[in-house]
């Protein structure tokens, strides 16, 4: 009687009640998972060793939704997988089998950007550095083409992220010169005379499009944005380390390219971002790379412009039975291209264009007066409907592509294509849909994208944010977590914050 009355006391201490123990839950999903994988391959930490990496190191979830939750553990324990370590720093994989198109490694730059915006939510997140490191000093030395450059990148995007979650100011500013001769250097292999940037669809990672082509020099929304956005990290980076000259240069940059990107890529008829072909005019048809200017906050705050995410909305548009689609459904040569062949972006679901799009989505319902017809509850639904697309043959599973219809993966049971680590999740519910927005200061804002009544309950714990512990508890009854009502914020075990409602407030660390 002793031992089980000492066991409840130490549960609440730790801030959860009897009825809820997230390490356990965590302990089942990893012995689930390990049980339905054969470990092919097997890298850093291996299956027997996960259950307690993960503990050490994720954030821990609790919330209703069994989908989304699930999925949440699944994207840790497989994201671990492709840990690995080289004889040049630790590095992320793509696929968790060597392919022909990679470099060192089985490395390829091509989702950088996820892997970072992903991992810098883990406890021991040094190693990510090692891996950008690996990027900026090795991974074209003794290459026969270059490897870094083989893809569009948001590094320095991505790079200010990470730093944000880890303040890790010293190596941030200790990178700058090296990213902005990088910047430089994308500027002179891609740069026009007319201040837009050109790449090749296989080159932004999405060979077979309807707007572009392996050898066509189009100027598309990817890569502008891209470039947009690192313009802008670069700035803030800059003032960060006192070069105001630096800043301003990247300032300027950003802001021509800015209205370059809405003046030359903007369809006032379709009200739409688009294609510009490398022969002049916008290709007609709208892609979900339309969307990626808002992952940046690329666009002005206009009714306007708004009025693209109707398309999300649109059975003739992007959305379809198992997700949004790559490029719209009314779109004549949607899905003409072969399926399965090689890597078509006609119009399947690719989970790397579904996490731009959902990014770009939230930061327009969380950061724009102008939402037009997109609410909270459109969010959560693909957010939702992306989580249970996370299958195969009934068991947890994220590949290269999907059958929009019915959520065939078009590679199949590729060894290739299983564990992909080409997208976000964990990122997605960490930062949009719990809403815990990192700042460049001592503080994060909470902006949660539930809608109203949906959860009545949810827990983030053990996040780690620039050397704090953060746990996060919303609880309506008052009773799952022994917190009492509403929404409450810890840090280091002390409650700093406290609302009645699941509404926006600001978590000062000190």
């Amino acid at each position: 009687m002793k031992g089980i009355t000492l066991f409840i006391l130490l549960l609440l201490c730790s801030g959860l009640s009897a009825q809820v123990d997230l390490k356990m839950k965590l302990q089942d999903y990893v012995q689930q998972f390990n049980a339905a994988d054969d470990e092919a391959v097997v890298n850093m930490i291996a299956n027997k060793e996960s259950a307690g990496w993960l503990e050490a190191n994720i954030p821990l979830l609790d919330c209703p939704d069994p989908a989304i939750e699930k999925i949440y553990y699944f994207r840790w324990w497989s994201f671990r997988k492709h840990i690995k370590h080289t004889p040049e720093g630790t590095i992320v994989t793509e696929f968790i089998t060597p392919v022909k198109h990679a470099g060192k490694y089985n490395s390829i730059s091509c989702a950088l950007g996820h892997h970072l915006y992903e991992g810098r939510w883990l406890k021991g997140h040094r190693f990510l550095q090692e891996y950008v490191d690996f990027w900026l000093y090795h991974a074209d030395k003794g290459q026969s083409r270059p490897r870094f450059h083989q893809f569009s990148s948001w590094l320095p995007d991505a790079l200010l992220a990470y730093y944000m979650v880890s303040g890790d100011k010293e190596y941030l500013v200790s990178r700058l010169a090296d990213l902005d001769k990088d910047y430089e250097t994308w500027e002179k292999e891609r740069q026009l005379e007319n201040g837009l940037f050109w790449q090749h669809d296989v080159k932004d990672g999405m060979e077979e499009s309807v707007s572009g082509g392996r050898r066509e020099e189009n100027m598309r929304p990817t890569i502008n944005s891209y470039m947009y956005g690192n313009a802008k990290a670069l700035s803030s980076i800059a003032r960060l380390a006192g070069d105001a000259a630096l800043a301003e240069k990247y300032t300027g940059k950003a802001d021509r390219l800015q209205a370059l990107l809405v003046d030359s890529l903007w369809d006032s008829s379709d009200l739409f971002f688009k294609t510009r072909m490398e022969k002049g005019g916008l290709h007609p048809a709208r892609e979900a790379i339309g969307f990626i200017p808002w992952y940046f906050h690329a666009v002005p705050d206009k009714k306007i412009y708004a009025r693209a995410w109707e398309q999300v909305k649109d059975t003739a548009g992007f959305k379809a039975p198992w997700g949004l689609t790559t490029a719209e459904r009314r779109e004549p040569t949607f899905r003409t291209r072969g399926s399965g062949h090689g890597c078509e972006w006609d119009g399947a679901i690719w989970p790397f264009a579904t996490s731009q799009t959902l990014r770009g989505m939230a930061n327009l319902l969380t950061d724009y007066k102008q939402k037009g017809a997109i609410r909270p509850a459109d969010f959560y639904e693909e957010v939702l409907q992306y989580a249970k697309a996370h299958v195969m043959y009934g068991k947890p599973y994220i590949g290269e592509y999907q059958d929009e219809r019915n959520g065939e993966w078009l590679k199949g049971d590729d060894p290739r294509s299983k564990f992909y680590n080409h997208s976000t999740f964990a990122d997605i519910v960490i930062q949009d849909l719990i809403g815990v927005k990192p700042t460049m200061d001592d503080r994060f804002t909470l902006s949660p994208l539930i809608p109203a009544g949906r959860w009545p309950y949810f827990a983030l714990q053990h996040l780690s944010y620039k050397g704090r512990q953060v746990d996060i508890f919303w609880d309506e009854k008052g009773s799952r977590y022994g917190h009492g009502k509403g929404l409450s914020v810890f840090i280091d075990g002390k409650r700093v914050a406290h609302s009645r409602k699941l509404k926006p407030i600001t978590v000062n660390l000190r």
